[in-house]
């Protein structure tokens, strides 16, 4: 399914063979606000900027290097799907998906959105078919059809799955090398979530998040209210284009 070289070498040959300089640490993006009120109460997201995370990368290593040192005991780190998956080897060059008529047929019919581009192209549709199964996708298209008809949106990927609603594509505001390529939700978010909880020592989420909302994909302790963590990051405070913020704090404002 991967390219064969590797994803780092596509940023090694834009910016030379150093790794990409990235002023890290808590940050703010344009745009967003730091606070939020969830249930009455108040809390901080505070975005956490690093370098760009690629195949090379071992997303616990990563957290440790950024985030750990501002890490308070009651804090919450969240992590961005996208950031995870690529650290896995998940994110697939475009000329490397040879996509099937189905795929083209689909995704010519998907609802597109300003905010991205989902499976509205034939690359991520048939990564979709590959990664959710033919049968389920076509059930989950003609469950949306009947959605349409009653005005319900959503059913799709009430059928297709957190699969097939994690995968990304291109758009032109995406980060390089990223906007040429398809890149798709990761394995394991739960177990990923421990192992970061393990090493930086506070719990961790595994977020799927954008400027239409999103879910919690993966948390280290079941405990965890993922709804309510859902709506604490609802507005997207990591944000969608060249923020190169792929993890922040979730903190209970003073």
């Amino acid at each position: 399914m991967n390219s064969e070289k590797p994803l780092y070498e596509d940023i090694d040959e834009q910016v030379g063979k150093e790794e990409p300089e990235a002023k890290s640490g808590l940050t703010e993006n344009k745009g967003k606000q730091l606070l939020i009120e969830v249930d009455g109460e108040r809390y901080e997201r505070l975005p956490i900027k690093t370098h760009v995370i690629t195949d090379r990368d071992d997303i616990c290593e990563v957290a440790k290097k950024y985030a750990k040192e501002h890490l308070e005991p009651d804090d919450i780190l969240f992590i961005s799907e996208k950031a995870v998956a690529c650290t896995q080897g998940r994110a697939i060059p475009l000329e490397d998906i040879k996509p099937r008529k189905l795929a083209v047929f689909l995704s010519s019919h998907v609802t597109k959105t300003p905010h991205g581009i989902g499976l509205g192209i034939p690359e991520t549709m048939e990564m979709a078919l590959r990664e959710c199964g033919t049968i389920r996708i076509l059930f989950a298209a003609f469950i949306s059809v009947i959605g349409k008809i009653f005005r319900r949106k959503g059913w799709f990927y009430v059928i297709a799955g957190n699969k097939a609603a994690s995968i990304d594509g291109p758009t032109p505001g995406t980060l390089p090398p990223y906007n040429r390529y398809v890149v798709l939700g990761p394995e394991e978010p739960d177990k990923v979530a421990a192992k970061v909880k393990e090493a930086v020592g506070c719990r961790c989420i595994i977020v799927d998040i954008n400027d239409l909302g999103g879910k919690i994909l993966g948390a280290s302790d079941k405990s965890m209210n993922r709804e309510k963590l859902a709506r604490m990051l609802k507005d997207n405070p990591l944000g969608q284009g060249h923020e190169c913020t792929p993890m922040g704090i979730i903190r209970a404002a003073e």
